[in-house]
């Protein structure tokens, strides 16, 4: 993994919004309907070279393949695992359910989750590795021909499974997440094989709070969260700490959030996760205020902070000034080159799902590179000089 030594990084969370032929084609697999599998192919893969290219453009770093490919970061292992089937009812979040006309107000900007939602009902085995490879061949391609240097690639972790799709087969949760580690490892090694960084998307140590974990108490859930972690690092045990960084987050939406755990109750689980690189909520109006926290952890030295600077939920673009004064947050609690400048969570988190313009995302991402520029020309004084 790269790190800032002699100026800010950029990076972001993963996902960015898929053009509509895209997400046509996306939903079209999901449902089973493909009928010419080459065609769709070229699709993804001039999705994906596309997608790369914009992100050169802006001036990120460390880019992905934003997530072209998949209908949803949640369930779009369902193609390459078995044991899921059925349906599974989405759950209304804690902090939306006092509020269904502003439920229905937001459903008429954001559109439809239009993609299955299913249950574990049998046992976690492999079904193919195919699309992952796909997936790595269209990425490693288009870095080659943009002149990528380093990229990224999102992967499940066996926590966010269990999140969202619920257990219907083993006899604990415990056994559902352990089955799920012992499978996965393969696909975060094959993306670490390939040169890839590999980033473990972990919303179950802080979303699923308020969403697919309601349920429990607090305690409940963070021992959840322990017994989550221990699995995520199982199954990066022959993947080096600085090939992998993985994302919380309280849920890209917009709402209350009124019921989102406090970073510092979960603090100490997230430390002992094995990725070097972590990426967090640090610019909405709900968790801006959190660096103070921090600010007051014992961060280990190997840990890389990855804050957001932008908020991946609202159309305004942050004026890069306030992206700088975020990044020397970070800068002054680690020191300079173990922040890299990030974003608060992926900008099309599901297909044709989701209020943010594609056109607005991308100033937003022109916006944070401008931003640490000018936090490295004040944290590198003497090489701004």
């Amino acid at each position: 993994m790269r790190t800032s030594t002699d100026r800010i990084l950029t990076t972001h969370v993963g996902s960015l919004p898929r053009p509509q032929p895209l997400v046509d084609a996306l939903l079209q697999k999901d449902r089973g309907e493909v009928s010419d599998q080459a065609a769709y192919d070229r699709t993804i893969a001039e999705a994906v070279d596309e997608v790369v290219r914009r992100q050169v453009e802006a001036g990120i770093d460390i880019p992905s393949d934003g997530e072209a490919s998949k209908v949803s970061y949640s369930t779009y292992m369902m193609d390459r695992l078995n044991g899921f089937g059925g349906e599974n009812p989405r759950r209304v979040a804690l902090d939306l359910q006092p509020h269904p006309e502003f439920r229905a107000k937001m459903a008429r900007m954001t559109g439809s989750q239009a993609f299955r939602r299913a249950s574990c009902i049998g046992p976690i085995s492999v079904k193919s590795w195919a699309p992952l490879h796909t997936d790595i061949a269209n990425m490693t391609r288009a870095m080659a021909r943009h002149g990528v240097a380093e990229g990224f690639m999102n992967s499940a972790s066996p926590g966010l499974i269990t999140a969202f799709q619920p257990n219907a087969w083993y006899e604990t949760h415990e056994a559902y997440v352990w089955a799920l580690a012992e499978v996965m490892h393969e696909e975060y090694e094959a993306i670490v094989a390939a040169g890839l960084v590999v980033q473990l998307d972990c919303p179950d140590l802080a979303m699923a709070r308020h969403i697919g974990f309601q349920d429990l108490s607090e305690a409940e859930f963070v021992a959840r969260c322990e017994l989550h972690v221990e699995a995520m690092n199982h199954a990066l045990r022959n993947v080096p700490a600085q090939m992998a960084r993985f994302h919380i987050c309280w849920g890209n939406y917009e709402g209350p959030h009124d019921h989102d755990i406090p970073v510092e109750r979960i603090m100490e689980v997230i430390l002992k996760a094995k990725p070097a690189g972590i990426l967090f909520e640090a610019a909405n109006a709900r968790h801006e205020h959190e660096w103070t926290v921090w600010q007051a952890a014992r961060i280990p030295e190997d840990k890389i902070l990855i804050p957001g600077t932008l908020d991946s939920c609202s159309n305004y673009v942050e004026h890069p000034e306030l992206v700088a004064q975020r990044i020397e947050r970070y800068a002054a609690i680690v020191g300079r080159e173990r922040v890299i400048c990030g974003t608060d969570c992926g900008f099309g988190t599901f297909a044709g799902y989701g209020k943010m313009d594609a056109e607005i995302s991308f100033k937003k991402l022109h916006a944070m590179v401008e931003g640490a520029s000018i936090a490295s020309a004040r944290l590198w004084p003497r090489r701004a000089a």
